[in-house]
């Protein structure tokens, strides 16, 4: 059985990873590199304290993750198609292990600001590398582990770094030296990966951004916007002043309760795309947005209540909604274009997520500064409640 779900991959030259090998490596590698995003984010209340900037500049630091990444995303998407796989990947290798450095050797705000964007830049290539090759190697396995790895990766990175921070020395080194020590192992293992493409010229010519919706689907883009928004939004959110919140909802200092903030999110969100992968995308669309709506609702009222339960609970529950409703989202714009439509498509739907990730968690930031937290939190979970409300009620409209 084996044997046959890899049988459209070329021959594997000698010294090659085999296909089923190869597939397992480059999970592994959308794990680390995910793992490695979200790692920083428990550590930002010890930077705050160490180095005295504001909840701000916080998201500041944050958003300069995401928009490298969508910049690299635009820019370098396509270069694996003419460059090779193993080659891009091993770039992005490079990166990334250059990015952990910076982490390592931090000492000042402008620092953690320049490691940041060079994450984002290696993700950014990594991300669209790593999933095209998954999808080259096991087309139906490579569509499931794109959305299942990077939310694993995610939690794994958020709560193995505040398991390090919490009970570990050096907390703002120990992570990145755990994390150096992988990205090393991985690029030496990752030199026998087969190469699944064939070289072709354009690489040049492909660094030029580009993004098209093609006529027939922006109707329905639009119409699939507001969901898409705002669990986005409380990702961006999460990932940049989550661990803080955790620490103010809770009344507990420690960084692991920041660290299961974020993996209660994701891990909900894995769950809820393996859950709903073969259901029909439009009763999978109303329901998310009733299931993030109603995790939002919860959520707030365990931060007006500063109720660890209804905090945590509420936060699983918007998880589900967010995963399945980012699932069911792909699953209905894809089918909306023509094959040689879909990558300019695909490539202004990851725009507007990434734009969603961070531009509103930087806005939190800019009014956490004015009003506090607490207060920020309420109003920008009000505005995400009514993207929900506004997505079901499209949604129901359709029928």
């Amino acid at each position: 059985m084996t044997s046959t779900l890899f049988s459209a991959v070329p021959p594997v030259a000698s010294g090659r990873l085999r296909p089923s090998a190869a597939f397992v490596l480059v999970v592994m590698l959308v794990v680390t590199f995910l793992a490695a995003s979200s790692a920083p984010s428990p550590l930002y209340a010890l930077y705050r304290e160490t180095w005295g900037f504001s909840a701000f500049m916080l998201t500041v630091v944050f958003g300069s993750y995401a928009f490298a990444l969508l910049a690299a995303l635009l820019v370098f998407g396509a270069l694996s198609d003419h460059l090779g796989r193993r080659t891009v990947i091993l770039a992005a290798l490079a990166l990334e292990i250059g990015a952990v450095v910076l982490f390592w050797t931090a000492d000042s705000v402008g620092w953690l600001l320049g490691a940041r964007v060079l994450q984002g830049v290696a993700t950014g290539i990594a991300t669209s590398v790593l999933s095209a090759m998954l999808l080259d190697l096991h087309p139906a396995r490579g569509a499931l582990f794109n959305g299942l790895a990077p939310m694993v990766g995610m939690a794994v990175g958020a709560l193995g770094a505040a398991a390090l921070v919490q009970f570990a020395p050096q907390p703002l080194h120990l992570v990145f030296e755990v994390l150096l020590v992988m990205f090393l192992v991985q690029a030496v293992l990752a030199l026998r990966l087969p190469e699944t493409v064939t070289r072709r010229p354009g690489a040049w010519a492909s660094l030029v951004p580009s993004a098209h919706v093609p006529p027939a689907a922006r109707t329905l883009l639009l119409r699939l916007l507001p969901l898409n928004t705002a669990g986005w939004a409380l990702g961006g959110f999460y990932l940049s002043l989550g661990p803080t919140l955790a620490r103010l909802v809770t009344g507990r200092q420690t960084p692991l309760i920041g660290g299961a903030l974020i993996a209660t999110l994701v891990l909900a969100g894995a769950v809820a795309i393996y859950a709903v992968r073969q259901r029909a995308a439009r009763p999978v669309l109303r329901g998310s947005a009733l299931l993030l709506g109603a995790g939002l609702v919860v959520t707030l009222c365990g931060v007006q209540g500063h109720s660890a339960p209804l905090f945590f609970g509420g936060t699983l529950v918007a998880g589900l909604g967010f995963g399945a409703g980012f699932n069911a989202t792909v699953r209905t714009l894809v089918p909306a274009a023509q094959p040689h439509e879909r990558a300019g498509l695909m490539s202004t739907f990851f725009v507007l997520s990434y734009l969603a990730f961070s531009v509103p968690s930087l806005l939190a930031g800019l009014a956490a500064g004015w009003l506090g937290l607490h207060a920020a939190t309420l109003a920008y979970g009000a505005l995400l409640t009514g993207l929900t409300a506004a997505a079901w009620l499209a949604m129901r409209e359709r029928g």
